[in-house]
Formats: structure tokens, C-alpha cells, sequence
């Protein structure tokens, strides 16, 4: 049965797209149903891990439905990889396969991804005739470069772990990604839950700034707002501790 899986280690979530025969392409109920898993880890956890059930992560968009889909319908295939742009907790894409069409624009959609050896990153849209969606230009030319996203996406060209990594699509290569996924998530999972969303949309401000003092400014109140909290009071005293006993 297709379905997406949440669980909960620690205080690290972690979505699995759970349709291994149909390589856990994305249908209106699929994706319905990973947006509201993703609103659910957002009140539960302080990090969130996306992958899919292997063998691929994410082959794209339900192919019968898309070729009916106007703008509704379309916009509803969107909503699971939107609900995973817009999570106020950082998130990790674990490609651990193919990420095709609406797949690659899932992985796109993380903050950060860890690739597989048998990932895969396939624009796929101009071969199959349809104009790219769901922001896929916008995300794919910010966090590669126009010349890598032009190659992908009107030249056809699939990156796979080790030229994703050295375009910078994905972080780094891991033999077991969700493993490398949730390693990396534990910083995340061990600091106080409110600073962790409060420097996440900090950091979303400060993207789109050309000026220096203008992120100093915008990042000052936070600062102060975190050195006023019993959590950094706590940890200021065992570092302290751990000083002095040395």
C-alpha cells in the first residue's frame, strides 16, 4: 500500500515515501499526505529527515494524473515538497536513488542533501514535454548555478552523488545516506527547539541580503533574546564546569 511513513528518533523525524513497486511517485494522495506529515514533525521535532523506500527516492509525479492535472490539480502535487521548503525545522533530503521531476524538486526542497552511491538527479521534464513546476528553475539555479541547471534541465544532463556534490545540488556522499542523515541532525536535535526555528528563519532572511550591516541588525534582538534563556544559561554553566575541572 502507498503510503508515507513518519517516525520519531530522538528528536529527529524522519518521512519515508513508502511506494517501492511505483518507485514512490507522487499522486494528489501521496503528496497530500507527506504535507501533513510534514506539518506534524514540525510540533514534534526539531529536525526532519525526507527519503524514500528503496529502490529510488522520489520518481517524480504520478504520470496519469499529471496528464490531467490543470492548475488545482497541479498545485496539489506540489504540496508535499512545498509543506518541506516551508518547515521551520531544518530538513535533509537522504537520496538514496533516483530523484526525478517532482522527486528531484522534493530533494531540491531540503536544506540540505546527503547522496547516496545510487543517487540520482534528473530534471526529466523537457523529455517528457512538459514545462518544468513547482519552482524547480528558481530552487536548481540558487543552490547550483545558472550554467549546471541550464545543462540539467534543457541538455538532459543527470548528475549522480559524486557530481551532485561537486556542483554543490547535494552536501556530500555517504554510503548509507539516512544513516549520515541523522548523524548530521543531532546537533539540530540536541539544541533548544525555539532556536533552532528562530536561526532557521533568521537564515531565511539573511539569504536574500546584499548588505552586511543590515544582517548584523536583523540578527542583534535574537542574539540578545538567546543569551536571556535558562537553556544558554545552563550550558554557559557545564562548559564553565568542564573548564575549571580540567
Amino acid at each position: 500500500m502507498a503510503e508515507v511513513l513518519l517516525e520519531h528518533h530522538d528528536s529527529v523525524a524522519v518521512i519515508t515515501i513508502n511506494d517501492p513497486d511505483r518507485r514512490n511517485a507522487l499522486t494528489i494522495d501521496l503528496s497530500q499526505e507527506l504535507h501533513d506529515k510534514v506539518k506534524q514533525a514540525e510540533q514534534e521535532a526539531n529536525a526532519l529527515i525526507v527519503t524514500g523506500a528503496p529502490p529510488a527516492f522520489c520518481a517524480g509525479a504520478d504520470l496519469t494524473q499529471l496528464g490531467n492535472s490543470k492548475d488545482e490539480g497541479l498545485k496539489q502535487i506540489y504540496r508535499g515538497f512545498l509543506a518541506v521548503a516551508e518547515a521551520s525545522i531544518p530538513t535533509i533530503a537522504a537520496v538514496n536513488g533516483a530523484a526525478v521531476g517532482a522527486g528531484l524538486n522534493l530533494a531540491l526542497a531540503a536544506d540540505v542533501r546527503i547522496a547516496g552511491p545510487k543517487a540520482r538527479f534528473d530534471a526529466r521534464f523537457l523529455q517528457l514535454g512538459i514545462h518544468p513546476g513547482g519552482g524547480m528553475t528558481w530552487m536548481l539555479q540558487r543552490i547550483t548555478n545558472r550554467q549546471t541547471a541550464t545543462a540539467m534541465t534543457l541538455f538532459g544532463q543527470i548528475l549522480d552523488a559524486d557530481e551532485a556534490v561537486r556542483v554543490g545540488l547535494a552536501h556530500s556522499r555517504a554510503e548509507d545516506p539516512l544513516a549520515a542523515a541523522r548523524e548530521m541532525a543531532r546537533a539540530a536535535a540536541d539544541a533548544p527547539a525555539g532556536l533552532v526555528r528562530t536561526i532557521k528563519a533568521t537564515m531565511r532572511l539573511t539569504d536574500a541580503m546584499q548588505d552586511h550591516g543590515h544582517a548584523v541588525e536583523t540578527e542583534l534582538r535574537p542574539q540578545v533574546t538567546s543569551i536571556d534563556t535558562p537553556e544558554f544559561a545552563a550550558r554557559l554553566a557545564a562548559m564553565k564546569a568542564r573548564i575549571s575541572g580540567r
